[in-house]
């Protein structure tokens, strides 16, 4: 979409409005008076063919080239995303004991730990990435790094705990956030945090504070709600089922103005996790197409001036 980074300029295309305005009246004022003129056969013999439309080409291609240059004045440009420096993922899974239910084949943490790995893979190499896990409470297993290595070797290492403390993953995500070397800079990286989690909180501080605080910090966390209602794990020798709290997660996203989602599959989750890597840790910024107004008002001027001298002989 072209946008113009000096709106203003646009009004030197009035004087040029003003300039076609009084060719087409003079046109009619021509006319008018040809009309007027008493003796027909004579002005046929005078012109009689004459140039017809062709007379009216180079003055529309002079006028054309005067709007271009026009429109040059006001600096136009066009958005273009640009990766930002310093921008940096914190990818926080859960592994609480109902990661084990195989409502989703194999099993939800097996299936997880499978699509992260194509997540890192495929995020760009100028992004820190950092993993935490969180179960009853939360560890930061890699803190943010380039090395993609690292975290893939980690989400292969994942085991399972007890309990689920789903707000304190984000504060730890946040910390781990703020260990990120500034450059100079005196505010955080710009940072996202991806959530994956298949439960209900029931260990650490609330998701609600969890995400007060990361919209504090301007931190935007998206969630994924990973697994079905139809889960169910042994724990001490109980099936117990496990259904997914997304109206939580959901809240968590809302808050932070991040993203939810839903994955009730391996093929589901791939998809998720392709979606945010197309949106995470980019800027929108003008690129100066000037020169395309520029040189397309340079060709109309060269046109205008070859059809009046080749049809008229002389410059518009």
């Amino acid at each position: 979409m072209i946008r113009f980074l000096q709106p203003w300029w646009l009004l030197s295309v009035l004087p040029v409005l003003a300039v076609a305005a009084v060719y087409v009246w003079r046109q009619f004022r021509k006319r008018q008076y040809a009309i007027r003129f008493t003796n027909v056969d004579m002005l046929r013999t005078l012109a009689p063919k004459g140039l017809g439309w062709r007379r009216h080409a180079s003055a529309a291609a002079l006028l054309l080239a005067l709007f271009a240059l026009s429109g040059a004045m006001a600096r136009p440009s066009v958005d273009t995303e640009q990766p930002l420096e310093r921008a940096t993922v914190i990818l926080a899974i859960d592994v609480s004991l109902s990661m084990q239910a195989d409502d989703v084949a194999p099993n939800r943490i097996e299936a997880a730990q499978e699509a992260a790995k194509q997540f890192v893979a495929e995020l760009p190499a100028d992004y820190n990435l950092g993993l935490v896990s969180f179960a009853k409470s939360a560890n930061v297993l890699v803190a943010p790094t380039k090395d993609r290595a690292a975290v893939t070797a980690a989400i292969d290492g994942l085991t399972l705990a007890e309990a689920t403390a789903t707000g304190e993953a984000v504060f730890t995500s946040l910390e781990a956030i703020r260990s990120v070397p500034s450059d100079g800079a005196n505010e955080l990286p710009p940072a996202r945090i991806v959530l994956l989690s298949d439960g209900y909180r029931t260990s650490g501080r609330s998701v609600e504070d969890a995400g007060a605080a990361a919209s504090a910090a301007n931190v935007p966390v998206s969630t994924i709600a990973f697994g079905t209602d139809a889960g169910m794990v042994d724990i001490r020798g109980a099936m117990q089922r496990v259904p997914v709290d997304r109206a939580s997660l959901e809240q968590l996203a809302e808050t932070t103005k991040g993203f939810f989602y839903e994955a009730a599959s391996v093929t589901e989750l791939k998809q998720v996790y392709e979606d945010m890597g197309s949106s995470i840790g980019h800027r929108v910024e003008p690129r100066e197409v000037t020169q395309w107004y520029a040189g397309t008002g340079l060709l109309l001027g060269l046109l205008a001036a070859g059809l009046s001298l080749a049809w008229s002989s002389r410059l518009p």
